[in-house]
C-alpha cells in the first residue's frame, strides 16, 4: 500500500514534466516535419528556385518572339526575315539549297 503511495505521489509530482515533454515534442515535430515546418519550406525554396530558372528561359524566348515581331511590322519590314519565313510557310527552296531539319524536343 506505501508503494501504491509513493507512486501516485511521484506521478503527481512530475506530471507538469510530463505535460512540459510531450508539448516540446509535438511542437517540435510540427516545426520540422508538419505542414508549414522546415522541410515544407526548403521544398518550397527548391520549387521556386526551379519555376525562377524555367520563367527566365521563357522571358528570353518571348523577347526573341517580340524582336521577330517588329521587324516583320509594315514600317520596317526585314525582307530576309520575311523572305524566310514564306520560304518556312509555303515550303519553296531554291534548287542549290540544302534543308536540315532539326528535332525540337
Amino acid at each position: 500500500m506505501k508503494r501504491l503511495i509513493e507512486k501516485r505521489y511521484i506521478l503527481r509530482r512530475n506530471m507538469l514534466a510530463v505535460i512540459g515533454l510531450c508539448l516540446s515534442v509535438y511542437f517540435s515535430y510540427h516545426l520540422i516535419a508538419g505542414q508549414r515546418g522546415y522541410f515544407r519550406l526548403m521544398t518550397l525554396e527548391n520549387k521556386i528556385a526551379s519555376v525562377s530558372h524555367e520563367y527566365e528561359g521563357l522571358k528570353e524566348e518571348r523577347q526573341e518572339i517580340e524582336k521577330k515581331v517588329v521587324m516583320m511590322r509594315p514600317g520596317s519590314i526585314d525582307r530576309d526575315l520575311l523572305e524566310e519565313r514564306a520560304r518556312h510557310v509555303l515550303g519553296y527552296r531554291r534548287g542549290d539549297e540544302v534543308i536540315l531539319l532539326q528535332n525540337r524536343s
